[in-house]
């Protein structure tokens, strides 16, 4: 049987469910940069041939370490599915002669570098600056019309974005994103190759998104997501999902599989996605793009990923298409033959929907909840009414135990004052959003109040 070193870290789909579909195709070594969950360690040990922690010290140089390891157990593939280890993982399959993302996968990682290369394409996208100082700051101010968007090069999730409205506010957004991206390093959720990544950051214009010409009905954020994959250096797009409107700054809420979009307007959102992706030059990874709708059929590139979507995009892709691609992914870096869709897929074509759902402690609105709340799943799947057919399920290893309070949502945090994530299957994409609207709305409502002692603990 081929084997397989599996790169572990924070971000990407939920461990348990990568596992159990790599073993399924291979015996599994785990090198595991990141704490494994705890709801995740008994099956790791089950399904791995192999789990190590390595010690600090050895991860110093991280693509040497990954090197080595899959050297000594004689591996046919090496893959990540963390954003944060995609570039290394990278750099040491190009170093094993091993199929990866490639030599470009920093330009799928590093905003700059990214936005530098549709540029050079000319490619739809924000004006933008790259930013790598408070002057840099200042300066890029000046050329660019506010209000800006402020965001780390390195970080995921919106870690560290900011709207800056006024020239008065561009120092104290400058120094707040560092102090974010410092307590995101301290929790896990930071680039682990490139060790001057916690001070690169891009500034952008903000363009205006519109939702209402491309969505037939209320409710659907303005922008998608095409997942896909690279074989030898070919674009394959899968299918897209939509999305709830974000919380600001730009913290995603939801994301929905399949999203509803005409067959004309799918059809030029993926175009967009392929010409961004063959741009970066990747050659053998999972995609996940990100783009902005606007109005009269305008579009602009937010960015591509050299991995696949994060939360439960894969799981959701399975559950509706019934496409496994982490497996398909296994098999293809290890040589086995594959068949990818031809086309993305439609609504048409998938078997129900499915969604996920971070919970932030924000209503509707994207106002902050008045009272501190703790989290309970059983209570919110017992008092929250979901259309009939419809299946909430919690993601335990992507959220707090019940009995924790739920943190007060930081705009600059982004997701990482999550609660937890939750995962929603129904009859079709419209009864996705309406559950989810039904639940973000009733969340402040249905869980418990937290007591004095609870939030000041």
């Amino acid at each position: 049987m081929s084997k397989v070193l599996l790169v572990h870290a924070k971000g990407g789909p939920p461990l348990g469910h990568v596992l159990s579909r790599t073993a399924a195709r291979a015996d599994v070594h785990l090198l595991a940069l990141s704490a494994l969950p705890p709801v995740v360690a008994r099956a790791a040990r089950r399904l791995c041939a192999s789990v190590v922690t390595p010690a600090d010290a050895e991860r110093s140089d991280l693509v040497s370490l990954i090197v080595s390891r899959a050297e000594d157990i004689g591996a046919d593939a090496v893959l990540t599915f963390s954003e944060y280890a995609v570039v290394a993982v990278a750099e040491a399959c190009e170093a094993l002669g091993l199929a990866g993302a490639g030599g470009a996968a920093a330009l799928a990682r590093d905003k700059r570098l990214m936005r530098r290369t549709w540029q050079e394409h000319r490619l739809p996208q924000p004006e933008f600056r790259a930013v790598d100082t408070e002057a840099d700051l200042h300066k890029a101010a000046e050329a660019l019309p506010f209000p800006l968007l402020l965001k780390a090069a390195w970080s995921a999730g919106s870690t560290a974005h900011q709207i800056i409205r006024t020239p008065r506010e561009l120092s104290a957004a400058w120094h707040r994103s560092h102090e974010v991206m410092a307590e995101s390093a301290q929790l896990g959720y930071a680039e682990l190759h490139v060790a001057e990544a916690q001070g690169h950051f891009v500034v952008e214009q903000i363009v205006t998104g519109t939702a209402p010409d491309w969505f037939d009905e209320p409710g659907w954020g303005d922008y998608v997501s095409v997942e896909g994959v690279v074989a030898d250096g070919t674009f394959h797009p899968v299918c897209l999902s939509g999305r709830m409107p974000t919380v600001e700054p730009f913290t995603e809420r939801a994301g929905i599989t399949p999203a509803l979009l005409s067959q004309d307007s799918q059809d030029r959102v993926v175009a967009l996605a392929r010409e961004a992706v063959d741009a970066l030059g990747l050659r053998d990874c999972g995609t996940h793009t990100e783009i902005k709708l606007g109005a009269d059929g305008s579009m602009w590139l937010i960015e591509t990923a050299a991995r696949f979507g994060g939360a439960m995009t894969v799981p959701q892709i399975e559950d509706v298409f019934g496409l496994d691609l982490v497996g398909m992914l296994v098999d293809h870096l290890v040589g086995r033959p594959v068949h990818w869709p031809e086309q993305a897929l439609t609504p048409a074509q998938a078997r129900g929907a499915a969604g996920s759902l971070v919970v932030l402690a924000v209503d509707g609105r994207g106002d902050a909840w008045r009272d501190r709340k703790v989290w309970d799943f059983p209570v919110v799947a017992k008092e929250v009414p979901l259309s009939a057919g419809s299946d909430l399920s919690v993601v335990a290893e992507s959220s707090l135990a019940d009995g924790s309070v739920v943190p007060v949502y930081d705009p600059a945090a982004g997701a990482n004052t999550m609660a937890a994530l939750c995962l929603l299957s129904a009859t079709d994409a419209r009864t996705v959003l309406r559950d989810f609207e039904t639940l973000v709305d009733a969340l402040p409502h249905v869980l418990p109040a937290a007591r004095p002692e609870e939030v000041s603990a």
